[in-house]
């Protein structure tokens, strides 16, 4: 699975293809999840509540969440967001690659250190594959 947030945030499949997730709240938690991919342990409850509404949570928002979690989980696999106690994350093997945005870090930091070892011609190609993650304006 594929979690793509440089642009518009989508899902894509093991062949490429992406999958249908619906509007702007279960991008916003899809979103949330694939930012802090790498990061050990669930995200908490409230700091996904806080992510989600911001500063207009519904009247019970951790059923709210836990519903939107369902929504998510039949878009995109219910193997592929964990329940924990206190949180949810998403199931991923090697996250830095599954997602985006922690590739686009990873390459970013390649190419500065080529940059650094003076092999400029290793830089540009390293920092044209991050730039070329981002899609959309």
């Amino acid at each position: 699975m594929r979690y793509l947030i440089l642009g518009t945030t989508e899902v894509r499949d093991e062949h490429g293809n992406p999958l249908s997730l619906g509007g702007p709240r279960i991008r916003a938690l899809l979103a949330v999840l694939a930012l802090r991919a790498a990061r050990p342990g669930p995200i908490p409850v409230d700091v996904l509540i806080d992510e989600v509404w911001a500063t207009e949570p519904p009247h019970d928002a951790p059923a709210a969440l836990q519903a939107l979690v369902g929504r998510l989980r039949r878009a995109i696999g219910r193997e592929a967001v964990v329940s924990s106690p206190g949180g949810y994350r998403l199931a991923t093997a090697a996250p830095r690659d599954d997602v985006d945005l922690l590739r686009f870090e990873r390459l970013a930091g390649d190419g500065m250190r080529a940059l650094d070892a003076g092999d400029p011609h290793s830089a540009a190609t390293t920092l044209r594959r991050a730039l070329a993650l981002w899609r959309g304006p």
